[in-house]
């Protein structure tokens, strides 16, 4: 074998050059018709099992019912205590995890392949047989309470419940946010009640990722296409309105009178992934403050000085969406932060992106989206994605085309329909 030159650099890529090849998802169904999608890959033998819920935010009567349903659905059934279901689950070395979001819940199981056999009827019991405890749901009020409280100190956390309540309206499910009062309101009936009527077999997807084989397929199988799908009707898709017409646009809050940290929230409404202009803003808010070398990020972190870190965000939900911009700065520059937001915003309107620099952004992004193809596990919250919001594979290439192709000139007439100053709701908490 020929010894390695390393006198010579390896030859560098764009990933502008690179072919994308998103792997195919299988698509089945169990006995009893519960969508099952699995696709296998990897060198370890290692598993990611998914059982998605529509048991979000958006489906909760009140708040902090969703997130209190999803916190404590494993802790105890008919016939374990949490310490019992906790102590089996880390006997294997596995990990469940439950994570409620704003549209769905998400049960996840991480496991080696060869306990999956004793792994799914313990998730299978909590999934069907969660009893909400009153001791557990004391302690995790209590708990909540106690993380609330100091949490409210913090003006960034102020700012991320004020945004979106000033977003979407306090009594939209997206822009309500956790209070004392609600945590404390809270009874297990509740919680069963939200645990029955959305938690159904008749709305779940089950997802299966890793070193998957025959085997483990019968094994999902056997153990949950078993179940009685029933005829409940599905889950609460009732709409709600968001309000058009904001009366706070520009809100100071003062959290705390001696304090010398200011968080900034600069938002609007904006659209979910199925608008057409979504992949395009992708980029252009990449470039204005999506990574590391963003303008944000070279104006007021490197060149002002104002703060760490400042962030743009897109933030897609199934029914909305956002574009959030986010920083933490000191009090006395607050203002000045602000002004060069806009700043910032009023150039990409008036002058188009140099070809270098969005030759960088696209490289980025691209670069990240290979990463993102790397490993099962990746591959299958990729498609997960996709599934769940109901897009597919010719989705996930056109994305790609749009991301090597688009313009300066389309950047900038993106940027004169989205980046206007007067569109944007402006927090600042103290």
């Amino acid at each position: 074998m020929p010894q390695l030159n390393r006198s010579i650099a390896p030859q560098i890529h764009d990933a502008l050059d690179f072919d994308f090849n998103l792997a195919p998802i299988n698509r089945d169904q169990l006995n009893n018709g519960i969508p099952f999608y699995w696709l296998s890959g990897g060198v370890q033998e290692l598993v990611e099992v998914d059982w998605v819920f529509p048991a979000g935010l958006w489906q909760e009567p009140k708040a902090a019912v969703a997130l209190a349903c999803g916190a404590l659905l494993k802790n105890g059934t008919a016939s374990k205590t949490a310490h019992q279901i906790h102590e089996a689950i880390e006997f294997f070395g596995a990990t469940l995890q439950v994570n409620t979001g704003d549209d769905f819940s998400i049960v996840s199981l991480y496991a080696l392949t060869k306990d999956l056999p004793l792994l799914l009827p313990i998730v299978k019991e909590i999934l069907t047989e969660a009893a909400f405890p009153e001791e557990e749901l004391a302690l995790y009020k209590q708990n909540s309470v106690q993380r609330l409280l100091v949490s409210l100190r913090q003006s960034d956390f102020v700012a991320n419940q004020k945004i979106d309540a000033l977003l979407y309206g306090e009594d939209h499910p997206y822009g309500r946010y956790s209070k004392v009062e609600k945590i404390e309101a809270l009874n297990s009936d509740e919680l069963r009640t939200f645990y029955k009527q959305h938690y159904q077999w008749s709305d779940v997807k089950i997802f299966l990722g890793g070193k998957v084989g025959a085997t483990e397929r019968e094994l999902i199988n056997q153990h949950f296409g078993s179940i009685n799908v029933g005829t409940e009707p599905k889950s609460n898709l009732t709409s709600h309105d968001t309000p058009l017409v904001r009366l706070e646009k520009n809100l100071r809050i003062t959290n705390d009178p001696n304090g010398v940290q200011a968080a900034i929230r600069i938002a609007r409404s904006f659209p979910n992934r199925h608008h057409p202009d979504f992949p395009k803003m992708v980029i252009l808010n990449t470039l204005f403050g999506g990574y590391f070398g963003s303008r944000l990020m070279s104006n007021i972190r490197e060149e002002k000085g104002y703060t760490y870190g400042i962030h743009s965000t897109l933030q897609p939900r199934l029914h909305g969406g956002a574009l959030v911009i986010q920083t933490e700065v000191g009090r006395d520059v607050l203002e000045p932060a602000i002004q060069e937001v806009y700043k910032e915003m009023e150039l990409l309107c008036h002058e188009a992106v140099p070809q270098e620099e969005l030759v960088l952004v696209k490289n980025y992004l691209l670069g990240s989206l290979l990463g993102d193809l790397d490993g099962p596990f990746q591959i299958l919250q990729r498609w997960r994605m996709l599934l769940l919001n109901n897009l597919d594979e010719a989705h996930f290439y056109q994305n790609v085309a749009t991301y090597k192709s688009i313009s300066p000139k389309e950047l900038q007439n993106l940027a004169q329909q989205y980046f206007q100053g007067s569109d944007f709701i402006e927090l600042a908490v103290v």
